[in-house]
């Protein structure tokens, strides 16, 4: 295909402008995020004087990139680079987001073996990243238990991650629930919770709707997941370093602000 452009590729639209997209469409392979191009990438896995991030998420999704560059006036390139990630599953965070879902988030699951991208960001394109990442800390994931290979066979000594402060969503067995996208998932919570429904709705359109014009509603439908007993830890906690860790609160206190 000569036209690269993401809207050529089918990648063209942001889970922040279009919330029950979430998490977005991911490339089919590695790629070169320039602009609104996404560009082939050779076999390369690592890349100096840039830190690799894994994304669990929509940061997978190059318009949601693209955006969250944009904001900041940046327009340098982003490797994605597909791998192979053992060790790590796709949780649900136990929060709601202000621009209009309940995102990925995590978790550290033993043996699972996952196709993931891992983001190279610039110093200057990690710090918007992370400001965009207001419920998160970022987690260096290394060692015996956690693999990141990718296409080419080459391995990463380890990568980090966003992992969220609130803990993630359990299932009804207590473990972690796996993300399923935003529709099945804002489906699922909702039908299995009438006080959800008061404050967001019956229906995912209903919950992006009210939940992107509300930071208040937001938090309170983040204090009700924990009301609620959904919420679990994601076992990566322990991954953050204490000069990363925001204010987690205690009781009824919330970190702010949501994101």
């Amino acid at each position: 295909m000569n036209d690269r452009s993401l809207e050529a590729l089918g990648l063209a639209r942001a889970p922040r402008e279009f919330p029950l997209d979430y998490p977005g469409a991911w490339p089919a392979g590695s790629g070169l995020l320039v602009g609104d191009r996404l560009l082939p990438l050779d076999d390369r896995v690592t890349y100096e004087d840039r830190t690799p991030v894994l994304a669990i998420g929509s940061n997978a999704c190059p318009a949601q990139l693209r955006h969250k560059m944009a904001e900041s006036g940046i327009d340098s390139p982003v490797p994605m680079v597909k791998v192979r990630v053992t060790g790590v599953d796709i949780g649900v965070s136990a929060h709601v987001s202000r621009v209009g879902y309940v995102s990925a988030s995590p978790v550290n699951s033993p043996g699972v073996v996952r196709e993931l991208f891992v983001t190279w960001f610039d110093a200057r394109q990690l710090a918007a990243v992370d400001a965009s990442e207001g419920a998160y800390d970022r987690a260096w994931l290394t060692g015996p238990e956690f693999r990141f290979a990718s296409e080419s066979g080459e391995s990463l000594r380890g990568a980090y991650v966003y992992v969220n402060r609130y803990g993630v969503l359990r299932d009804g067995t207590g473990v972690p629930r796996r993300h399923p996208g935003e529709r099945a998932l804002l489906t699922e919570l909702l039908a299995a919770s009438p006080e959800l429904r008061k404050l967001f709705g019956r229906t995912p359109e209903e919950f992006c709707a009210r939940a992107s014009a509300d930071r208040e509603l937001c938090e309170r439908g983040t204090r009700l997941f924990r009301e609620e007993g959904l919420v679990t830890v994601s076992g990566l906690e322990r991954f953050v370093r204490p000069q990363q860790t925001g204010n987690p609160g205690t009781g009824s206190s919330l970190p702010p602000p949501l994101m």
